[in-house]
């Protein structure tokens, strides 16, 4: 959309919701849009960006935290909750993000020995050395995303919007004072 129409259709946009939201401060909602479309926008030119390496933004991110798990810890494993938790994703979605590496070769699934319930993930050699290979390619393609931005602007974006991460409360206590959207 050229930059013209995008303002005017911004400016319909906000004199809509003022016409709903009455004396609201609608600044909030304008701000989630924004932050809603830049994330999607990004996730797919990550997506298509690493797709050469049968990869999405979600696949490497999670091989990054596993190669992350192994070099900070005495084990070379982690499990598929704490995965969850540290990629903030729902246990299902970090179960498809697993088995589509496992079925890749990128990952190994093993038993744990002392909870036969449970699960270690781990990296596999091939996963390891996809992962070293593409980093560098793909951290210079996410820094080109940003060049719009001077450095000092991409600081104080990293500052507020980690300010506002840590402001929101965790995604199981939507669930819990919500239980309809479960």
């Amino acid at each position: 959309m050229p930059e013209a129409n995008h303002e005017q259709h911004r400016r319909g946009l906000r004199s809509l919701v003022r016409e709903v939201a009455g004396a609201v401060d609608a600044t909030g909602l304008e701000l989630m849009g924004l932050l809603r479309m830049v994330a999607n926008q990004v996730e797919s030119a990550v997506d298509e960006h690493l797709s050469v390496d049968g990869l999405s933004g979600p696949r490497w991110a999670l091989l990054l935290r596993l190669l992350v798990e192994e070099r900070r810890s005495d084990q070379e494993w982690a499990s598929p909750t704490h995965l969850s938790r540290s990629q903030s994703v729902s246990k299902n979605t970090i179960s498809a993000l697993l088995r589509g590496l496992e079925d890749q070769g990128l990952i190994e699934r093993t038993l744990d020995p002392a909870d036969k319930r449970a699960f270690r993930i781990s990296l596999t050699e091939t996963g390891r050395r996809l992962l070293i290979a593409s980093a560098p390619g793909h951290i210079a393609f996410l820094n080109d995303l940003a060049s719009p931005l001077t450095i000092e602007e991409r600081t104080q974006l990293i500052h507020l919007l980690s300010k506002l991460h840590r402001s929101l409360p965790p995604r199981e206590r939507w669930l819990e004072s919500d239980p309809e959207h479960a």
